[in-house]
C-alpha cells in the first residue's frame, strides 16, 4: 500500500505536502497522520522526521509535535526560544506556547529592577537568577525569563508566562556561561549566513526544461533552437533526473534515434543545501557546465549552471564578512608584508590557543597558515579563489608560545587552472615547518 502513487506524487511526497498544508500550530502525531493519510506508521514516521529535520515541525516536551513556521535563510542568524532552551540545556516552566517567537537580544539582570526595565523590551530574553519580582515584571513588559543556577520561580510566574504565551526557562548554568553559550550559538549562525547554498541562487519558480528518455535527435535539435540552451537534464515519467545530454551527444546521429541511448547517465546531482563553493569545486574538477538540482527522491527542481555558481562566488567574495571561524581567528593575527621584488611575507605570533597537549604549536595550526598563506598569494596573482588539492609537509623543528614566525610563500608555476607554491616557515632566521601545495583556482571569468 505504502509504495502506491497519486498521479506523480509517492506517498511519502503526499504526506510532506499534507504536513506543509498543516496551519501553524497544528498538533500532529504519527497514529493520527498515519490514519488520516491510510499509511502504514512507519511510512508516516519517516515523513514526520524529515519533516523537522527541514523545520516544518517541532517537536516540544509536554506539548508534542507541533505544525511550526519554516525559518527562512535570511532569517537564520535568529534564535528561537526553543532553541536557546536547547542551548542552555534549560527546562521549560511556563509559557511553552512562545517557544517559536524570536529572540531579540539578551539582557542580562544584574542591576537594579528600576535600571534594568530600561533595556528590556517585547522580544527580549531576561537572564537572572531568583528575582521573582524581576521575572513578573520582565514578562509584563513581553520578554521571555531564562532563570540561571537552576532555580524555580513561583506559581504566579508561571501562571503569568502561560497567559502571554512567553517563555520562563530554567537553567543550571551560571549567568556568564549561559551568556557566553548563547552569544557562541549566535556566532555559529552568522558563519553558516555567509555561506552560500545552492538554494540562494537557483530559482524554483521557473520553468525548468528537460528532455525526456524517448526524446528523439530532432526533437532535441528543435528544443536547442527555441532555447538557445545546449545542455538538457533527462527526466524519466516521475520527473526523475536519470541523465543529462547535450547537442554535442547527437551530433551525426538519425534524427528518429531517441536520446536513451546517447545520454550521459546517473549524472552528478546537487541538492539546495549544497555550498556554492563545494558546486563550484566539483564543476571546475570535472570540468561539467551545467548540474541538475534534485530533492531528496531526485526529482528535478531545477539547473545551475558553471558560470551561474562563478558568479555567486565572486559576489559573495564583495560581501561583508561576519562571524569567524578557527581559520579566521589563526589568520587574523597575522601582519602582510610586500618585498621589494613584489613577493607577499607573513609574521606573527605562536598564542596559547594554537599549541597542542605538549606546549608547541600544533602541527594542523601551521597547516592552516601555510595554506592560507598560499590562497592569499594566489589571489594576489590571479584575483581568484582556490581550493587545496594536494600538500606535502615537513615539520623540522618545534615551536613554542610567543614565538615569533615568518611565512615565505614561494609562487613557482601559475597556471589558468592550478597555482603551485613552496611555503617556508621560519623563526628565528631557522626553517621550522615546509609544505609544497598545489591548489586548484576557481575562475569567475
Amino acid at each position: 500500500m505504502d509504495g502506491l502513487t497519486n498521479g506523480t506524487q509517492t506517498k511519502h511526497e503526499q504526506l510532506m505536502k499534507y504536513i506543509e498544508n498543516l496551519k501553524v500550530g497544528t498538533k500532529i502525531s504519527v497514529r493520527t497522520m498515519a490514519k488520516d493519510m491510510q499509511v502504514s506508521e512507519g511510512t508516516a514516521y519517516r515523513a514526520l522526521k524529515e519533516a523537522e529535520a527541514t523545520g516544518l515541525l517541532s517537536t516540544k516536551e509536554r506539548i508534542g509535535t507541533v505544525r511550526i513556521e519554516k525559518k527562512q535563510r535570511n532569517n537564520i542568524d535568529k534564535l528561537t526560544f526553543a532553541e536557546v532552551a536547547n542551548i542552555v540545556d534549560g527546562s521549560i516552566l511556563g509559557g511553552a506556547q512562545g517557544l517559536d517567537k524570536t529572540l531579540g537580544k539578551f539582557v542580562i539582570g544584574a542591576m537594579e529592577l528600576d535600571a534594568m526595565m530600561r533595556y528590556i523590551d517585547a522580544g527580549s530574553l531576561l537572564i537572572i537568577g531568583n528575582r521573582q519580582k524581576a521575572h513578573s515584571v520582565a514578562l509584563e513588559q513581553g520578554a521571555a525569563v531564562l532563570i540561571t543556577g537552576g532555580f524555580d520561580t513561583s506559581r504566579e510566574v508561571k501562571e503569568l508566562a502561560d497567559e502571554l504565551c512567553l517563555p520562563i526557562i530554567s537553567s543550571s548554568y551560571d549567568t556568564y556561561t549561559v551568556a557566553s553559550m548563547i552569544n557562541r550559538a549566535i556566532d555559529d549562525r552568522l558563519i553558516k549566513k555567509k555561506i552560500m547554498l545552492i538554494e540562494d541562487i537557483v530559482s524554483l519558480r521557473s520553468k525548468v526544461i528537460a528532455a525526456k528518455s524517448y526524446n528523439t535527435v530532432e526533437e532535441l535539435r528543435r528544443m536547442v533552437d527555441e532555447t538557445t540552451h545546449s545542455r538538457f537534464p533527462v527526466v524519466d515519467e516521475w520527473n526523475r533526473v536519470i541523465g543529462v545530454v547535450t547537442s554535442k551527444d547527437v551530433v551525426g546521429e538519425s534524427p528518429d534515434q531517441s536520446i536513451d541511448k546517447l545520454m550521459t547517465r546517473n549524472p552528478a546531482t546537487l541538492s539546495l543545501d549544497t555550498s556554492v563553493a563545494s558546486a563550484a569545486h566539483l564543476m571546475v574538477w570535472e570540468g561539467i557546465e551545467l548540474i541538475p538540482i534534485v530533492d531528496t527522491s531526485r526529482k528535478l527542481l531545477g539547473v545551475i549552471s558553471r558560470k551561474d555558481v562563478l558568479k555567486a562566488m565572486q559576489y559573495a567574495q564583495k560581501q561583508p564578512q561576519i562571524g569567524e571561524t578557527f581559520q579566521d581567528l589563526i589568520w587574523t593575527g597575522f601582519d602582510e608584508r610586500r618585498e621589494e621584488d613584489g613577493t607577499l611575507t607573513f609574521t606573527g605570533i605562536i598564542t596559547p590557543q594554537m599549541t597542542n597537549h605538549l606546549g608547541t604549536v600544533s602541527e594542523g595550526v601551521l597547516t592552516t597558515l601555510m595554506t592560507k598563506a598560499a590562497y592569499r598569494v594566489i589571489r594576489d596573482h590571479r584575483k581568484h579563489d582556490a581550493v587545496l588539492e594536494n600538500m606535502t609537509s615537513y615539520f623540522l623543528r618545534p615551536l613554542q608560545i610567543d614565538a615569533e614566525i615568518e611565512i615565505r610563500p614561494k609562487l613557482f608555476e601559475m597556471s589558468r587552472k592550478f597555482g603551485k607554491l613552496d611555503i617556508e616557515i621560519y623563526h628565528a632566521g631557522g626553517l621550522v615547518a615546509k609544505s609544497l601545495i598545489t591548489a586548484q583556482t576557481l575562475d569567475h571569468d
